[in-house]
This record gives C-alpha cells, sequence and structure tokens, in this order.
C-alpha cells in the first residue's frame, strides 16, 4: 500500500514541475519577444522621438544629439587632392597671416616673419556637416574639422637687440567648425553671388615652438609672447564674427563684411562665494571681460586684495559685431603678484539674450570650463548689469551709461556746440573744452521692514538694525534698533546727496544689537542704475551672507544732472 502511494505521489509531483518548467519557458519566451518589440521600437526611434520622451535636463552629459552628417566621401577625395591643396594654400595662408602676424607682432621683437610655410602631407579630417536655417536670403552650411598635421612652419623673429632665432612650429592640433556662407542668392549659374568662410568655433588649437639650434626659454617671456600673437593673428584674421568673402560674381558684396552693429555697456558689479586659493588669507580676485579675446579688446578690472566676497563696481564697454553669436565671457582670477594668476572660474552670457535698450541685471554662476556642461562644484557668481545699445537706435532708448543722459534739450545744444569748437586763445580755453554729464541727485531710501532674519541671540531672538552706506561717497546712515524681532519693522527714511549716481552704489546691511559690540546678519548690495531709470521703486531683497532673511526697500531718484570739465 505505501509503494503504491508512493508512485502515486512521485507520478503527481513530477507532473507538477513539468507543467510549472512548461509555463515557466511560455513565460520567460513571451518576456522575450515583449523584449526584443520593445527594442525594435526604440531601434526605429528619431532623435525627435527621443526629445518628446525624456526632456534633455534628464540626459547625462555624455549623450549628445548631433545634426551633422559624416562625410567619408570628402575625406576620401581630399586625402587625394592634398599634395596640390598643400602647394596651392600654403601660399595663399602665408601672405593673409603674415600681416597680421606683424600687426600683432611683441614689443620686445623687431620682426616676425615666415621663413617657411608649408602645411604638410597629412590631410585634414571632415568630421560632419550640417546646415543652419536662419531665414536669410542665403545659405549657411557648417563643417566640423578634425587636423592633427605635421606642418613645417618656420618663424624667422628678430629682436632690438639684432639676435635672429629661426622657431619652429610643431606638433599642431586642431579642432573646429568652419562656416560657409553662400549669400545672396540669385538667379545665375551657381545660384550665389559670393562665399564666405570664417572659423565658427575654435574647439582646440594646440602647437609647440622651439628655437632651431637653441633654447626658446633662454629668453624669458619670448615663448608666451610668440604664442600670444599666434593665437591673437588667428583670431583676427579668420574667427567668427571675421569672415572673408570670395566673390564668385560681379557685384557689391560690401554688405557682407564685418562691420560693427552695436555698443554693450557691461556694470561688473560685484562677486560672492568665490574660491579661496591662497593658504595663508583670502583669494585676491580680480576679473577680465571680453567679446572676444584679442588683447586689444579685453577690458580687466581693479584687484580687490583679501576678498572672497568683492565689490567692483566697474563700468566697460564692447563693441559688438554680431548680435545673434556673439557672448560676453568673463574669467575671473586670483592675483599672485609676480607669478602667473590662477583661474577661480568663468562664465558667459549669449548677447542674444539681451534686449535692446533694456537694462539686464543677472548673476551668473562661475564654472572651471565653460566645455564642461555639468560642474556641481560652487565657485561662487558674479553679478553683472548690461545694456546692449544697436547702431541706429540711440533716440529709440534710454541709455543712462551715455554721457548726454538726463541733459535737458538747451544742455544738449550748449555741449554739442561746446564739443565742435575748437580753442582760440588761452582765454577761451575753459569754456570750450569739452564736458561730461554727472548722474547728480538726491537718493531716498525708506528701509520698510525684514523677515525672517536669522535668531544669534542666546535666547533665539535678534535686536536688529540696518547700516546704510553710499560706497564711494562712504556717506552712513543707522536705523533704530528694534528689540527681541526676528521680522523688524522700521519704516525710516534716509536720504542722501549722489555726486555721481552712475559708479555710486548703496550697501545696506543689517545687524544684531548687542551690549557690547554687534553681530553680522547679512547685506545687500545695490547700484543706483535701476532706480536711475525708473524713478522710484520698490522691492524685496534676498540678503547676502546670512542663512535667512529678506529686506524690503523703497529707493526713489531726484535727478540734479551737472557738468564737469573732462
Amino acid at each position: 500500500m505505501g509503494f503504491v502511494f508512493g508512485v502515486v505521489l512521485g507520478i503527481i509531483v513530477g507532473l507538477a514541475i513539468i507543467v510549472a518548467f512548461v509555463r515557466s519557458e511560455n513565460s520567460r519566451s513571451t518576456k522575450r519577444s515583449q523584449l526584443a518589440a520593445t527594442i525594435a521600437a526604440f531601434a526605429r526611434m528619431t532623435v525627435e522621438d527621443s526629445r518628446k520622451l525624456l526632456p534633455s535636463q534628464y540626459y547625462p552629459s555624455w549623450v549628445v544629439f548631433s545634426s551633422r552628417q559624416k562625410l567619408t566621401w570628402l575625406n576620401s577625395h581630399l586625402t587625394k587632392i592634398w599634395p596640390y591643396v598643400n602647394d596651392a594654400a600654403s601660399e595663399l595662408i602665408k601672405t593673409s597671416v603674415e600681416p597680421i602676424l606683424e600687426e600683432y607682432r611683441p614689443m620686445v621683437l623687431a620682426s616676425l616673419k615666415f621663413s617657411k610655410f608649408t602645411l604638410g602631407t597629412v590631410a585634414p579630417q571632415f568630421t560632419g556637416v550640417s546646415i543652419i536655417e536662419d531665414g536669410g536670403d542665403g545659405v549657411t552650411m557648417e563643417l566640423e574639422m578634425q587636423w592633427d598635421g605635421n606642418p613645417s612652419i618656420i618663424i624667422d623673429i628678430k629682436t632690438h637687440l639684432g639676435v635672429a632665432l629661426p622657431v619652429q612650429v610643431k606638433n599642431i592640433g586642431f579642432t573646429g567648425v568652419f562656416r560657409l556662407i553662400f549669400k545672396p542668392l540669385v538667379n545665375e549659374i551657381p545660384g550665389f553671388g559670393a562665399v564666405s568662410y570664417s572659423l565658427r568655433q575654435k574647439k582646440k588649437l594646440d602647437f609647440t615652438l622651439k628655437v632651431i639650434g637653441g633654447d626658446i626659454s633662454a629668453i624669458p617671456g619670448l615663448y608666451d609672447a610668440i604664442e600670444g600673437a599666434i593665437r591673437d593673428a588667428v583670431e583676427d584674421s579668420i574667427t567668427w564674427p571675421v569672415r572673408k568673402i570670395v566673390p564668385i560674381l560681379p557685384g557689391d558684396y560690401s554688405d557682407l563684411e564685418l562691420k560693427p552693429v552695436g555698443i554693450l555697456e557691461v556694470k561688473l558689479v560685484q562677486a560672492k562665494e568665490l574660491t579661496n586659493k591662497d593658504i595663508i588669507g583670502k583669494s585676491d580676485p580680480y576679473a577680465v571681460l571680453y567679446i572676444r579675446p584679442l588683447r586689444n579688446r579685453m577690458k580687466k578690472s581693479k584687484t580687490i586684495n583679501n576678498d572672497l566676497n568683492p565689490i567692483w563696481n566697474e563700468h566697460f564697454e564692447f563693441i559688438v559685431e554680431d548680435a545673434s553669436t556673439q557672448h560676453l565671457f568673463v574669467k575671473v582670477y586670483d592675483s599672485e603678484g609676480l607669478q602667473s594668476s590662477e583661474l577661480l572660474g568663468c562664465t558667459d552670457i549669449r548677447l542674444s539674450e539681451l534686449q535692446p535698450g533694456k537694462i539686464k541685471d543677472v548673476w551668473l554662476k562661475l564654472v572651471k570650463d565653460l566645455e564642461i556642461q555639468r560642474d556641481n562644484k560652487n565657485r561662487g557668481q558674479v553679478h553683472l548689469e548690461l545694456l546692449y545699445c544697436p547702431y541706429g537706435t540711440e533716440n529709440s532708448f534710454t541709455n543712462p551709461f551715455a554721457p548726454n543722459y538726463s541733459m535737458t534739450s538747451l544742455e544738449k545744444v550748449i555741449k554739442s556746440s561746446t564739443n565742435g569748437m575748437e580753442s582760440n586763445g588761452n582765454e577761451n580755453e575753459v569754456a570750450q573744452k569739452k564736458k561730461e554729464v554727472i548722474i547728480r541727485g538726491v537718493l531716498s531710501v525708506t528701509v520698510i521692514s525684514a523677515e525672517d532674519l536669522p535668531a544669534v541671540d542666546f535666547m533665539g531672538k535678534s535686536d536688529p538694525f540696518a547700516v546704510l552706506t553710499l560706497k564711494k561717497a562712504e556717506t552712513k546712515n543707522k536705523t533704530r534698533v528694534v528689540n527681541n524681532s526676528l521680522n523688524p519693522v522700521w519704516n525710516q527714511t534716509f536720504d542722501f546727496v549722489v555726486e555721481d549716481g552712475l559708479h555710486e552704489m548703496l550697501l545696506v546691511e543689517v545687524y544684531d544689537h548687542d551690549t557690547f559690540g554687534k553681530d553680522y546678519m547679512g547685506r545687500v548690495i545695490l547700484t543706483l542704475t535701476r532706480v536711475i531709470l525708473e524713478g522710484e521703486y520698490k522691492e524685496r531683497f534676498e540678503l547676502d551672507g546670512a542663512k535667512s532673511g529678506y529686506l524690503n526697500l523703497h529707493l526713489k531718484w531726484m535727478p540734479q544732472p551737472i557738468y564737469r570739465d573732462s
């Protein structure tokens, strides 16, 4: 009996195992089919489908959707014809670059000329091409190029002491994007009147310099001087927005040439939370600003010693040549005296983000490298006021940085006539000097209240008061102390006589009053640009340097423009 029961039980268990195995295999087969169908669906997805499914901010930094097409066929043909291209292009490049190189010749050198220039035997490789849709009356094409060539380039340099040195340019590595513009489109063969070409983006340009038969380091500063001259020559000769125009059909193509289109007014206000690079003390920051990285177009601020929250309040002016593609770059350095400065951080802003005639007040985050898309380390921020003024629109909006701002019609007439005069004698020299308007007036500041201040007293409260300071004039005022409050209400108004509004700043610092001193709680730093433009405004400001807290202020401007001799 037990034997029979065991056999039956074994058969039942065996059948159960077989059924479970079959069901498991069927389930796995179904899942594999579904997975295969899903993978096939993903394989059929386009870039547009991917962007619809997942927003760009959720992609990792290494995911790139390229709109460029491969150019294997072009590279194959270019390799075959490169010896002929080398012969033709070498002399053309030499004759066009040499005058610009001489223009940027360092002062320590008497001459700087090519004695030999060939592009070598290695052809560049075009890694992609794309068509740019700009809605204009032309066709814009961009070619991405990579070149690790073996050119033979020798520069003959002579110093003012009569020393001649042949310098070889070696190990050139270049990656960039060239832009070709076929414009204007015409109804004649080949369909366009001219071709403009330019280096749209210079991703990498590396090279080394070597004195033939000697050591370039024997002359201090020579390497950096020559390297800077070469980079400036490349930047000024072919880098966008500079473009070279090749006429295809007869015609006037002067409208395609590079021309200034406006002025960018920049006020470098301050920076905060900068990285400390010094072992003893704090960094000594200064800023370098530019649109095009040419040495004669780069602006440098003053150095603020031993401060990670520097206040500059400096005004700069830049020429704009293409507002749709150019950027303003800001680099903050730690000054090291005679040694080379150390980069604290950099940032940029597209000029296309600026509305002409309207001041943009912006805080920009500093990063280590603009090519690195994601830099999570806090390197500080920089505060700018920006105003883009296109040429031809000066009368359509108010530019507070212009020297004739806040002048009456009579004053403008007087100033224009004064500017056009020439001094005919000592008696009239003072009266006929050019004059410059000063934005002078009375600034009325009402400190209304504060909210959510940090508790610094032992009992969990504070006794706050505010100190108002005009930074340039060093004029100070102080509110009363409000005891035992983290949300004090003052409603006190202070008037300041401002002698130079465009270069003045208002600092409002909040302190906790103690019997034996005071504890710093935070501050608000304001330029007067906005109140000069608007006349009056009220706003809630976040306290800098505090864990929490806001300050409610009301500002009013009563202008009294005056003149001074310039």
